[in-house]
Order: C-alpha cells, then sequence, then structure tokens
C-alpha cells in the first residue's frame, strides 16, 4: 500500500492544529519523528528541556487535557520528548509558559519560587507541570490518595498532595526538600481559576490524521476497523500506544519508521469490564487508568503499578505496548504470567485469545502476527489468596528491573495447591518458573519447603552478566525472592492470630 493509497481510504485530516496554552497552533511541516518537544521548543516555548531523551528526567514534562475518571477532563502529565508532534492533533496541550505570567505566577510557580525550589532552572518547568497535575486533581485537599499512594501516606502532605506524582521528575541541583516543601504548601485552587474550571468540560475528540513529510507517515485511524485494514496491507508498519518505546527509539537509536499508526485513542482498544469469568482491561489505556480503574480488584497489579517506571511515564505506557515490545526486563509480563492471563489478539481476519505463558517466542519476538494488534489482556477469575510483585532495581523509582517477580498461590489447610511464578530480566523472555512451581505444588507451605524450593528458583531461567546486575547476582535474587514471599506471608498470619 502506498501513501496515496493510505490516504484513500481513511477520512484523516492533514489541516490539524494544536490549541497550545488556550490558542490554537497550526501543525505545519511537522515529520511523522518530530516529538511534542521539539515541536514546542521551534514555536518558543522553550520551558521544557530535553534532559535524558528517555522520559527518565521529566524535564519535558507538559499537561494534555485527557479523559478523567472523577471530572470529564483531567490535566495528565506526559513526557513531550516521547510523544509525536502529530498525534497530538486536535488535542489541548499546557506548558509552563501557559499556567502564569511573570506579573501573575501561578500558584505552583510562585510556591517553588519563594520556598527556593529551583537553582539551575532546568528542570524547574517540568516539576511544575508535574506538580500543576496533582494541584488540579479532585478529591486532593479532602486527603483522597493519589493513584499508587494509598500505601505510602507518609509521602503525602497535609493538603492531600501526593509525592508520588512527581516520581518521574528528576532534580540535579536544588535537592527534593525545598520542592516537596512547595508542593505541602500548595491550597486549592481558586473560584476564577481557568485550568480548574476547564475539568468539567470534556477533552476533545482524537481526530482522524495523517501526517506525511519527508518519505514518512502517521496516521491516526477513525476506528479499529481502519487500523486493521491498514495493517493488513503494511504489515511494516510501527504501532505506537504509549510512545514510551518509539520516543527511545526515535531520539536514541534515530529510527524512522516508514508508517507509524498511532492506536493510543481507539476506543475499542480502551475497553474495561469485569465479568464472572475475567477482567479484561484494553491495551491502549494508560498504566494509570488501568489502576485507577482496577481500583485494587487485582492485589498483584495494584503492587506493580506504583513500581513500573513513575507516574509520568504510566501517564503514558500502556500494558498492549509493554506487552507488544516483548522486552525481557518489562514489568507487566511476570505479573501477567502469575495471574495465568491471556493475551486478546484482533486482525482482519478476527479475533484469538493467547496465554501470556506462550505469547512470546524469543528475545522481543512473539506469535502476534504482523497484521495482528493486542485488543486487551484478561485475567481470569478468581484470584490467587498468596500474590506479591517483587522488583529488584537500582532505585526505588523510576527505573528498569533487573529482576521482576510474580507470585500468585493458593494455599489451602497449609498446602499449596497451585502455584504461578513469572519471571523477568533472567531470559531471553519472561518466563513461568515451572520447576519451583512444580517444587512448590502439592507440598506444605512450610519453611523446609520454601527453603528447597527457593533454591530450585535460583536457578530458573539464564541470567547473564551486564550493567544492571551479574547473573550471579539475579540469581541470587530470585531464591531470596521466594523466601521474602514465605516471611512475609507468615508475618501476616502472626498479626492475624
Amino acid at each position: 500500500m502506498t501513501s496515496d493509497e493510505v490516504s484513500a481510504m481513511t477520512t484523516q485530516r492533514t489541516d490539524l492544529t494544536v490549541t497550545v496554552n488556550g490558542r490554537p497552533v497550526p501543525l505545519t511541516d511537522v515529520a511523522a519523528h518530530t516529538t511534542a518537544l521539539d515541536w514546542l521548543r521551534d514555536q518558543g516555548l522553550t520551558g521544557c528541556k530535553e534532559g535524558c531523551a528517555e522520559g527518565e528526567c521529566g524535564a519535558c514534562s507538559v499537561l494534555v487535557a485527557r479523559p478523567g475518571l472523577d471530572t470529564p477532563t483531567e490535566w495528565t502529565p506526559l513526557n513531550a520528548c516521547l510523544m509525536p508532534a502529530a498525534s497530538l492533533g486536535g488535542q489541548e496541550v499546557v506548558t509552563a509558559e501557559g499556567l502564569g505570567t511573570p506579573d501573575r505566577l501561578h500558584p505552583v510557580q510562585r510556591e517553588m519560587a519563594v520556598r527556593g525550589g529551583s537553582q539551575c532552572g532546568y528542570c524547574t518547568p517540568g516539576f511544575v507541570c508535574s506538580m500543576a497535575a496533582e494541584y488540579y486533581r479532585r478529591g486532593r485537599c479532602t486527603g483522597a490518595p493519589g493513584p499508587d499512594g494509598a500505601g505510602d501516606m507518609h509521602e503525602h502532605g497535609p493538603n492531600g498532595f501526593d509525592l508520588h506524582a512527581l516520581s518521574g521528575n528528576l532534580c540535579r541541583c536544588t535537592g527534593y526538600r525545598p520542592i516537596r516543601d512547595a508542593a505541602y504548601a500548595l491550597g486549592e485552587p481558586e473560584d476564577d481559576d481557568r485550568l480548574a474550571a476547564r475539568l468539567d468540560a470534556p477533552p476533545p475528540e482524537p481526530v482522524p490524521a495523517r501526517v506525511a513529510r519527508a518519505g514518512a507517515e502517521l496516521v491516526r485511524p477513525a476506528d479499529l476497523a481502519e487500523a486493521l485494514r491498514i495493517l493488513a496491507e503494511r504489515p511494516d508498519a510501527t504501532l505506537v500506544a504509549g510512545s514510551t518505546d518509539w520516543g527511545v527509539e526515535v531520539n536514541l537509536r534515530g529510527s524512522r519508521a516508514a508508517l507509524t499508526v498511532a492506536v493510543d485513542r481507539l476506543p475499542e482498544l480502551r475497553a474495561f469490564s469485569v465479568t464472572d469469568e475475567w477482567v479484561e482491561i484494553g491495551a491502549a489505556l494508560s498504566l494509570t487508568e488501568a489502576e485507577r480503574r482496577l481500583d485494587g480488584r487485582v492485589p498483584l497489579l495494584a503492587e506493580m503499578f506504583p513500581q513500573f517506571a513513575s507516574r509520568l511515564i504510566r501517564n503514558g505506557a500502556t500494558i498492549g505496548g509493554n506487552l507488544g515490545t516483548g522486552s525481557p526486563i518489562g514489568d507487566t509480563p511476570p505479573a501477567l504470567l502469575a495471574l495465568d492471563a491471556d493475551v486478546v489478539l484482533t486482525s482482519a481476519e478476527g479475533e484469538r485469545q493467547v496465554p501470556v505463558a506462550e505469547y512470546f517466542t524469543g528475545y522481543r519476538q512473539s506469535v502476534r502476527r504482523a497484521d495482528e494488534l493486542i485488543r486487551a489482556v484478561r485475567v481470569p477469575l478468581p484470584l490467587a489468596r498468596l500474590t506479591a510483585f517483587h522488583k529488584i532495581a537500582k532505585r526505588r523509582f523510576d527505573d528498569i528491573s533487573s529482576v521482576a517477580v510474580g507470585f500468585a498461590l493458593d494455599v489451602e489447610d497449609g498446602v499449596v495447591r497451585r502455584a504461578r511464578i513469572g519471571l523477568g530480566g533472567v531470559a531471553a523472555t519472561p518466563i513461568r518458573a515451572r520447576a519451583t512451581e512444580a517444587a512448590l505444588t502439592g507440598r506444605p507451605w512450610r519453611e523446609d519447603v520454601v527453603r528447597r524450593a527457593a533454591e530450585v528458583m535460583a536457578g530458573e531461567g539464564t541470567p547473564l552478566d551486564d550493567h544492571r546486575a551479574s547473573a550471579a547476582y539475579r540469581s541470587a535474587m530470585l531464591g531470596q525472592a521466594l523466601l521474602k514471599l514465605y516471611a512475609h506471608d507468615t508475618s501476616l498470619e502472626g498479626v492475624g492470630a
């Protein structure tokens, strides 16, 4: 399929605009691989910076109007360095320049200034945008926890500010105490705050679009059927949802796909439902959206979400994208393996369901055909009683796993009736710890049994030495993870007694 044929079979617009700081700005002469950060800076909005070009530092964060759960619209902070500018067609964006003016600072900007929250200032606009999103979160001042702060109330200020909102923003010189002080000093938005009032109106609908320049194009299909038609004719197309992997490939590896298809706003990929048989999570829901809709319903995922990168990344990243890239160190696959989840694949020919345990076939390879995309993930019910997610990384937040382990065990009358353990970071693909599962199943949930099983678990996979960890360290952490699970579970029993 040629570019002209793609254009002919769709109804995409090419005369796109983005509302930036309340003003419509045309998306002209934008290449498919131009990031939102580069485009905004070309407009003279140089507050957002490129610090890392991979979504790790948050210096580039901006606010985007997205569908809300508690309000029609939410101001969602996202990494501008990772988003294709063309994907913002028809959308609303607010940068640090749009929050206040030198004569009338926004409350977030004012508190950052008077409390010494900025020295060199490089990271400050990104902090301000992430802080503003939490400032506008409905229910904040009533003490309602943020999406991943329910278990960490000591990291909530007296004003309800969830400090996890800043987990994706790094500061290299100021120090975090004055930044935290600024966050904890914020009151409620004033009655005439236009950005607060904006939450009560729906966000703009995604605009089917096509941007073509210099031999490459980005297409936003109008619906799933159109996306599948394009994939059937162009199996070389690159799918983009949260762009957290796309942006890294573009920025750091110079990747320039001939055709990029944005599927992040397709309604068919954003469904969420619970039946007697399963919990279904749409592949294009961001991890933050999935977490909030689940609301703790799947404890293993509830434990995994806060450890997945940072809030900034989770606001864009999707389960479908994490599975689609096939990375052996992704955080969702070990959890989904432990949950015995299925991947729902769809194409123009129909739909099929594949267990996550059979999905990966090699390093960054899977059973998904080029003409298929991931529509949803299904977690079967009922859930195991004993679950946990352990992540070993160099930093508490905003880091990649050295080892990740998902546990789901059914223990009845002191005996392990069923065990599912997912591992990441110890093989070319995420894997099930089948030997360890066998060593536990049918045996007493007892320390001597667990210690023998931990020795088996230390030998699972084929871990490698790299800059994150040695093979010996990874193996040791596998065994320790099972011992930690047992110790935690028995300590809880002691409390209950």
